[in-house]
């Protein structure tokens, strides 16, 4: 089955674009879940999640009545002390699956993305702790993307295909050391990323959303879906977010 949504839903200048000017704020999950099956939630990498606060976006999609709210799925970015800063031992971790619970119970947590950023680099001590990561987030379904094209190889995908992980596959510009577009599937998981092709903006910013203000053209994406259509194939869930 092939999902589509996008890398948040709560953004205020979507109000009077995508949601009409009259919706609530607390009422945007659920008009959102009438038109997608999908989210990314993104704020979770920021502020660690609760149960509390997940099960509460579960019951907003339940709200829907919607076919696409009956079979909605939330994808859940892992928090920045298991991907980026690494130095809470196992207590994230646990957090973590703690308040992810409530969406696995419901089958509703389609994927959990751990987004490792550019300094992760392919080494022998990184590749261990990719194995912790799996470890310590046992029977959630796990997709890791990597910013660095170091870690496009057949060991990467040899070692995400033997733990049951995805490999996300992302669409950025392209420039030195970022990974090119793939259409890897290395578990029953797969994943793609829709980020901009905006090189200008990718390393040169102000605030961290000018690298991904890019608006594709219709044959930009026609190039992905060919390939799409062959990784929804090859998994039982593909989840394409912009």
């Amino acid at each position: 089955m092939i999902h589509v949504g996008t890398c948040g839903y709560g953004y205020e200048d979507w109000q009077g674009v995508f949601y009409p000017s009259d919706v609530p704020r607390g009422e945007r999950l659920a008009y959102y879940a009438s038109e997608f099956d999908a989210v990314e939630l993104d704020f979770t990498y920021y502020r660690m999640p609760t149960a509390d606060h997940l099960k509460s976006l579960a019951a907003q999609v339940t709200a829907a009545q919607s076919p696409a709210g009956q079979r909605f799925q939330f994808a859940v970015k892992a928090h920045q002390d298991i991907t980026h800063n690494r130095r809470g031992g196992p207590a994230p971790f646990a957090q973590f699956r703690a308040a992810a619970a409530p969406l696995q119970r419901q089958g509703r947590l389609g994927a959990v993305l751990l987004q490792f950023p550019y300094s992760f680099h392919q080494s022998q001590e990184n590749v261990r702790y990719l194995e912790q990561c799996f470890e310590l987030l046992p029977g959630l379904p796990l997709v890791v993307e990597f910013r660095s094209n170091e870690w496009l190889s057949q060991r990467t995908l040899a070692l995400l295909r033997e733990a049951g992980v995805g490999f996300c596959n992302t669409d950025l510009p392209e420039l030195p050391g970022l990974p090119p577009r793939t259409a890897f599937v290395t578990s029953e998981t797969a994943y793609v990323r829709l980020h901009g092709r905006n090189a200008a903006k990718w390393w040169q910013h102000d605030e961290a959303w000018e690298r991904y203000d890019y608006s594709y053209a219709m044959d930009e994406l026609g190039e992905w879906v060919p390939h799409l259509l062959d990784m929804a194939e090859d998994a039982e869930h593909l989840y394409v977010f912009a």
